[in-house]
């Protein structure tokens, strides 16, 4: 579904030359459900980035579906993120004027689709949310907010979703349900997620947990718990790039 090989990313000049990501090789399969850990500056953030083509890569390939967004032109990019890929972030995201129906509407206008109001009300009520439809974020709480995002997310049916700390502001009760849901996505609906987390507890809900140290990968675990994953967080060091073939 997803590979990046040999990825390099770097910013900034001179002595502000900071290397994000170091040789990065990693392959997220079609209907799976990873998070990406790691320490703050390990470069877990940019690698969501790179991989959903929002920051350019230095060197190295990044296939999506077998897209190649590495050589894609910035309106071949929009256009692949449009129509194949799913964002869900820490902040929301939601336009306050707009009711929660409108924006989970919202991806679909944009991409000049017509609407189906039947698939609107059945993407709202899979989160939850079918009777809070023609409510605004502020009449909603932070959970149902996110809600509304996973469900805005989801409306085009993408290939992969993107989720940057999707959990970072809610509740540990509200957390749970949100990535249960994040969860449900993969084993219903057979959709690839992506998560950066800083939490062991959310990473629980994951299939595979991958481990960044100085934008190398350290190393993975299969099927998490809470307790394994912060194990081997407070353990993480720094060392050989494990790889996966694409």
């Amino acid at each position: 579904m997803a590979c990046l090989t040999a990825v390099h990313k770097t910013y900034g000049r001179g002595d502000n030359r900071v290397r994000a990501l170091d040789g990065v090789d990693i392959y997220f399969a079609a209907g799976t459900f990873t998070a990406i850990m790691g320490p703050s500056g390990s470069g877990k953030s940019t690698l969501l980035q790179c991989a959903a083509g929002l920051d350019r890569v230095d060197e190295g390939k990044i296939l999506l579906d077998g897209a190649p967004l590495h050589r894609l032109s910035e309106r071949a990019l929009t256009e692949l993120r449009r129509d194949h890929m799913g964002f869900i972030f820490q902040s929301f995201n939601l336009i306050p004027a707009l009711t929660a129906r409108q924006n989970v509407e919202l991806p679909l206008r944009l991409a000049g689709r017509v609407i189906d109001p039947g698939a609107i009300d059945k993407g709202l009520a899979e989160v939850g949310l079918a009777e809070r439809g023609e409510h605004r974020p502020a009449e909603l709480s932070g959970g149902q907010q996110q809600r509304v995002a996973i469900a805005r997310a989801l409306v085009t049916r993408p290939k992969v979703i993107f989720a940057d700390e999707p959990t970072g502001a809610l509740d540990s009760r509200t957390a749970r349900e949100v990535l249960a849901l994040l969860r449900g996505v993969v084993e219903q609906h057979g959709q690839t997620v992506i998560m950066v987390t800083h939490d062991p507890v959310a990473a629980s809900y994951s299939q595979q947990v991958v481990f960044l140290a100085d934008g190398r990968v350290t190393g993975e675990l299969i099927e998490p718990t809470a307790e394994s994953v912060a194990m081997r967080m407070a353990a993480l060091e720094p060392g050989e790039s494990e790889t996966k073939p694409c």
